[in-house]
């Protein structure tokens, strides 16, 4: 096998920050989106887009202070096809010591008709647009969205305008999630062999997963030619999300055999920081989800047991050490102290500092005096924890309920430091419950998602609730965990409303808080 620094780099571009946060409910707070931008940035992302500057002040100020930050990765935001944007985004990135412009302009038929084109003044904007951002940065890409649905001969034509204009990175996006691997492949090579000046640049790939083909399509175009695969963590995205790039670093790694190209990935970080995403943007991950999954390294038919008990390369293709698991257990009970709570949250991919810790132990030990044991999803949950600073905080709750559906939920909640309490009937605890909050913080969210699950088994088991709120256009997410469900459903719909608060203040009286539109392109 060739050794693998003769092999060609595949750069990794995570747009965690961009795309995965366009996910409905994904929104992150400014201090979430620093702290994943530095562990990218230690993981060894060789381009991190950090947002999209111009759609709202917050995205601008994260982007800026995540490029000042910045210490290896490169630092890209995203632009659309006017000037206004690129210089906007120009502003946020320049302060980092890598750089990039990200602009893009829709060229399928279907996405030509939004701004209402025609293909020649199409080719002017991308000239016009590339050129100007060229001009500020050395470092530009240049995505014809939808590039998967456009006419091959057109595609062709606009990738050589935009080269010439100066792009130095260019991306064919699969942006609805439509092409095959084959085609994903065929495609790339076709425009590397067709386009005048396509030995310049680095073609780079972009995949959705709406047909369960991301991972796929983007390890194709790799085969293909291309040298740069677009990822978010966990495969976090629109719909369906985007190509997960643990997937396609460990692919790269375990099949060297038959993919002959390298990362820079530590992959040892990739637990904890799968984690952290899950966590912060309030999506948990499927079960069964590959790499990262509870079930990826989890054994349970007794064939399979004897077989890894044996030589566990029997079922396992990959080692759990390599993205940051232990293959040790260690049981946690209500006798077990911090060292060894700080080394089961090591080996399972968490890195915490004393005061985390401690605070962290608290809730551990009130759990395990709920508990006969503590299992690694019982730990999982408590790390996903709730602001100290939050606006709304549970003090307390009393819910009774009677035989015929009908239940009384007395609530006291901590509104800006000052204790207010509430008594509301619904039908049934949870219903009872959210009323008597709303009655304490009076809003019109929506409740768009309300989703239970048990991560452990046995009547003590701990339930992960998720709560998802629609106010005005704008999203919130809330998460958290009991063995009580209706306590751990209070808390996370008041951590939703925590974070509309926060959104809501941070936008200002009066202001829009509407997402930006395509539409808005001219």
């Amino acid at each position: 096998m060739t050794n693998v620094t003769d092999q060609d780099h595949v750069l990794i571009f995570d747009t965690t920050l961009r795309d995965g946060e366009q996910s409905p409910g994904a929104t992150m707070t400014h201090n979430e989106k620093l702290e994943i931008a530095e562990l990218l940035d230690e993981m060894g992302v060789d381009i991190i887009e950090a947002g999209f500057p111009i759609a709202s002040e917050g995205d601008f100020k994260a982007v800026t202070e995540i490029a000042e930050r910045s210490k290896n990765s490169r630092i890209c935001g995203l632009a659309r096809a006017n000037i206004a944007d690129i210089d906007r985004c120009w502003e946020a990135v320049k302060h980092a010591g890598k750089n990039r412009i990200h602009t893009f302009i829709g060229t399928s038929p279907l996405h030509r008709a939004i701004p209402n084109l025609t293909m020649d003044e199409m080719a002017n904007k991308i000239h016009e647009t590339v050129s100007h951002a060229r001009n500020l940065c050395e470092n530009v890409q240049w995505s014809p969205m939808d590039a998967t649905r456009t006419e091959w001969d057109y595609l062709c034509r606009v990738i050589e305008i935009a080269i010439k204009a100066g792009a130095t990175t260019i991306n064919i996006p699969d942006t609805v999630g439509y092409t095959a691997p084959a085609e994903s492949a065929d495609l790339i090579k076709c425009l590397i062999e067709t386009v005048p000046g396509a030995d310049e640049v680095i073609f780079a790939t972009h995949c959705h997963n709406d047909l369960g083909m991301a991972t796929a399509n983007s390890l194709a175009a790799v085969a293909g030619g291309a040298r740069q695969i677009e990822c978010t963590i966990n495969g976090l995205g629109e719909r369906a999300g985007n190509t997960a790039l643990e997937e396609v670093v460990m692919a790269l790694r375990t099949r060297n055999d038959i993919m002959p190209w390298h990362t820079g990935i530590d992959t040892t970080k990739i637990m904890h920081i799968s984690r952290r995403v899950a966590t912060v943007a309030g999506f948990p991950v499927q079960f069964n989800k590959a790499i990262v999954g509870k079930n990826a390294f989890a054994h349970e038919s007794g064939i399979h047991q004897d077989g890894m008990l044996k030589n566990r390369e029997n079922f396992e293709i990959m080692r759990p050490e390599d993205i940051g698991l232990s293959g040790t257990s260690l049981p946690l009970g209500k006798h077990s102290g911090r060292a060894a709570l700080r080394d089961k949250l090591e080996t399972l991919g968490y890195e915490v500092g004393d005061n985390q810790l401690r605070d962290i132990f608290v809730r551990f030990k009130d759990l395990a005096d709920r508990k006969k044991e503590v299992f690694d999803d019982d730990l999982i949950a408590l790390m996903s924890l709730d602001d100290d600073d939050d606006r709304l905080q549970l003090v307390s709750m009393k819910v009774t309920c009677g035989t015929g559906g009908q239940a009384e939920s007395t609530v006291e909640l901590e509104f800006d430091g000052k204790d207010v309490i509430a008594t509301e009937h619904g039908d049934g605890p949870v219903d009872a419950t959210f009323r008597a909050i709303r009655a304490i913080y009076p809003n019109k969210a929506h409740l768009q998602l309300y989703q239970v699950h048990a991560v452990t088994e046995g009547t003590d088991a701990q339930a992960t609730v998720s709560v998802r709120l629609e106010e005005d256009g704008m999203i919130a997410t809330g998460q958290s965990a009991n063995t009580d469900t209706v306590v751990a459903s209070a808390k996370a719909y008041i951590h939703a409303l925590n974070r509309l608060i926060m959104r809501r203040e941070k936008a200002g009286p009066g202001a829009d808080t509407r997402e930006i539109s395509y539409k808005d392109l001219t």
